[in-house]
């Protein structure tokens, strides 16, 4: 039955391709322009500063240092996702892969992380096209179900800006997609290359004048054996856009569909590091499968009055295999279904005239976003084999769980942008929120017996958060701003589903009962200077301190068990310095960031492979203020360099420095492996348009082949008894080539022109 339903979604996936290919014999003509749907263009000249798209607001406008990328730059440098895009580009960010696969990354950004690993503290909220995509059971992300190529544009909003809920505790990521208006044409790519990458993707985009109809489908086919044992990648993503617009409205009705499969194969002890490509323990792999609909509107009541709205609906399955190993003799196999059903919508009313003579714009909204979510997890006793762990046949259970979550968020919201004069511009947010999580079910912790009614509880959290910014644009080519701004994050169902000491829970997902945790609250000061050397370059520097108090932190029981507990507060601080433009055929990038990351109270957890544990003969080590948390590099750089050789013809490259990170269980920073060391990687791209069709494409990843890692934790190596450092190897160099055939769609850049 599995294999007829995936045969069933790729037909329908066909289906599609083929509809978008009998849509192009549309008329390809220009439609009502529309300024609320500005963020559907390649051009960034203004940001997204609620969560619901509309006018924008220009950058010199906005009190914080707001990054953006767009499609072209994605093109450009060929990322597989939108996670590798991140981290080669934007400042103060940085990736860490746990499980070796490259659509399972963290992104951490300012030392918040946006993960796809459940029981993941996430500070970072996402936004697609308005609908939160966070995903409801952990607030994780999962960067496999965003395709690359429906990407518009990104903005990524620092601080704790409480305009776009909970979990915006560093920042928020406002991810736009395109329109058939903005991107018309067909385009269809195929490429491959090193460990057995093959990829194919498609998009098609129109109009139709006189209906004032646009139309953009996008569909992504990948498969990659993975360079690691038992580290393959199946990605099916398809995204369709169906618009309707004049001058005063409009409407768009997406549909986004996923059916992934990724194995990952864990980190791998020190001793084991001379033979990076194997497996530590297998199989490990999820599947996560994606339908989501949303419907957008927009409609201007007169010149200065616009009302905005979107609804959807987000199915998000995912079905999980850990195999799991604490000694030779004591191994399992952990079983995971999640089924998540979110639905929601936000609606805001904007006013867009004057006040009292000056220039302003007030916003007012209101959002719900609810979800249904039922998990099942089973815990099989196991036997290892050859790093294979396989279900003992008497498949005896060693725990179960059987939870459905209830959680209602809702939010009221409103923001003004005040303008003092043409030098001096004011912005006063604030939202209050309300989370309701509501737990029933049951659990058998260790296979003794099932407890029913074990995991009940219900959760309420309410917190009103501010926020207010100044700018200071003395000319136009020079503004200073600073701000200062609160979120919040609720404990999330995971984590109130192991938050008992005297109960701990098994990883990666196990849970046990539901005492009552609180609410995370970031306070954020930001300020910084940018401006223009000349018209084609820009610079930036920018400081900020933010200060979370109830930080959640996972405690370590054992190798594989322990539990969620408010640690008091810890501090992120840093610098970020940013340099921009081109120079007639040269374009530069470079983005640094300074982040200090630390905990801020005292508190003690378990880490029984910490050497210091080690020498005093007990399980736990003591934290205490001032120590940094680990995963987060303290420096990183990003340098982006591209050269249009001839108009036909361009290079590319990207430079990616991080420094060092301290393990995770070395939260004290005291263990005697040190931490896990930095690194810098040079990647490569080339693109050459044989004809206004045609175009081929090269790309080299790590091209010096350099050695590093991007994750460590300490463990026990089952193998040897020994307690070790361990690390997650990432790729070594490799190469792709491509070939793009295009068909009526927009030109810009080098290399189009080319005959």
């Amino acid at each position: 039955m599995p294999q007829l339903k995936n045969q069933y979604q790729l037909k329908q996936l066909n289906v599609l391709l083929l509809a978008a290919l009998a849509a192009i014999t549309l008329p390809q003509q220009a439609s009502a322009e529309n300024k609320a749907e500005v963020l559907e263009t390649q051009t960034i000249e203004v940001v997204g500063t609620t969560p619901l798209p509309s006018i924008g607001t220009p950058i010199n406008q906005v009190p914080s240092n707001v990054q953006t990328g767009t499609s072209k730059d994605i093109n450009q440098q060929e990322s597989l996702n939108l996670g590798e895009f991140l981290d080669s580009n934007l400042g103060s960010v940085n990736t860490s892969n746990s499980v070796g696969n490259p659509y399972q990354m963290d992104v951490s950004y300012r030392g918040f992380t946006a993960s796809p690993i459940l029981g993941s503290p996430v500070g970072v909220s996402v936004y697609l096209d308005g609908v939160r995509i966070n995903e409801p059971f952990g607030d994780i992300v999962n960067w496999d179900l965003i395709p690359t190529n429906a990407i518009a544009n990104i903005n990524l909003i620092p601080g704790s800006n409480p305009l776009f809920g909970l979990n915006t505790l560093g920042g928020a990521l406002a991810v736009h997609t395109k329109s058939g208006a903005e991107y018309p044409g067909i385009s269809a790519t195929a490429y491959g290359g090193s460990w057995g990458r093959r990829a194919f993707e498609f998009e098609a985009g129109g109009e139709n004048k006189d209906k004032n109809i646009d139309y953009f489908l996008a569909g992504n086919i990948f498969s990659e054996d993975g360079w690691r044992d038992h580290s393959s990648s199946d990605v099916r993503q398809i995204f369709g856009k169906v618009g309707w617009q004049n001058d005063t409205s409009d409407l768009d009705l997406s549909l986004a569909l996923a059916d992934n499969t990724m194995e990952g194969t864990q980190s791998l002890p020190l001793s084991m590091l001379n033979n990076p490509e194997q497996a530590y323990t297998f199989p490990d792999s999820i599947k996560n499968k994606l339908a989501m609909v949303s419907l957008k509107g927009s409609h201007f009541v007169t010149e200065d009055k616009l009302i905005a709205s979107n609804i959807y609906y987000r199915k998000s399955d995912a079905n999980s295999f850990n195999s799991n190993a604490q000694a030779l003799n004591d191994a399992s196999n952990v079983i995971s279904q999640t089924n998540q059903d979110g639905y929601g919508g936000s609606l805001q009313f904007s006013l867009l005239g004057d006040l009292a003579g000056h220039k302003n714009q007030f916003t007012l909204g209101g959002s719900a976003d609810l979800s249904r979510v039922s998990y099942n997890q089973d815990t099989l006793l196991a036997n290892l084999v050859d790093f294979q762990t396989i279900t003992d046949p008497s498949n005896t259970s060693q725990g179960s769980v059987r939870l459905k979550t209830r959680s209602d968020y809702y939010g009221l919201y409103a923001t003004d942008n005040f303008s003092f004069n043409e030098q001096w511009n004011m912005t006063v947010s604030g939202r209050y929120n309300i989370a309701k999580v509501d737990l029933s079910g049951g659990s058998d912790p260790d296979g003794s017996g099932f407890v029913a009614g074990s995991l009940d509880g219900n959760h309420e959290f309410k917190r009103f958060n501010p926020a207010l910014g100044f700018n200071y644009n003395p000319s136009k080519t020079l503004g200073f701003y600073a701000g200062y701004d609160e979120g919040m994050r609720a404990p999330t169902p995971v984590e109130l589903s192991c938050a008992d000491p005297a109960v701990p829970c098994s990883l990666p997902t196990g849970f046990n009962s539901d005492p009552d945790l609180a609410m995370v609250v970031a306070k954020t000061w930001e300020g910084g200077v940018r401006g223009k050397l000349s018209q084609d370059v820009s610079w930036n520097v920018g400081v900020y301190n933010t200060v979370t108090s109830n930080d959640i932190q996972f405690i370590a029981s054992s190798v594989t068990q322990g539990f969620f507990q408010n640690v008091g507060e810890t501090r992120r601080r840093g610098l970020e310095l940013g340099l921009s433009g081109k120079l007639d055929k040269l374009t530069l990038a470079a983005n640094y960031g300074f982040v200090d990351a630390t905990y801020q109270s005292d508190f003690t957890v378990g880490s029984a492979s910490n050497s210091v544990a080690i020498a005093n003969g007990s399980p736990n080590i003591d934290v205490v203020k001032g120590n940094r948390i680990p995963g987060i590099a303290r420096q990183t750089l990003r340098l982006r360099a591209a050269y249009d050789v001839t108009p036909a013809w361009d290079i590319g490259s990207n430079i990616i420095f991080a420094s060092g990170q301290f393990a995770h269980g070395d939260e004290n920073n005291q263990d005697v492996n040190g931490k896990v060391p930095g690194y810098a990687v040079v990647n490569l791209d080339t693109h050459y348009s044989i004809n206004q069709n045609w175009k081929v494409f090269a790309k080299v990843n790590n091209v010096f082949d350099k050695d590093y890692a991007t994750f460590g934790q300490l463990g026990q190596n089952i193998y040897t008894g020994n307690d070790e450092q361990f690390r997650t190897p990432s790729a070594p160099r490799a190469a792709w080539i491509g070939l793009t055939y295009e068909f009526g769609t927009k030109k810009s850049g080098a290399a189009v022109d080319a005959d």
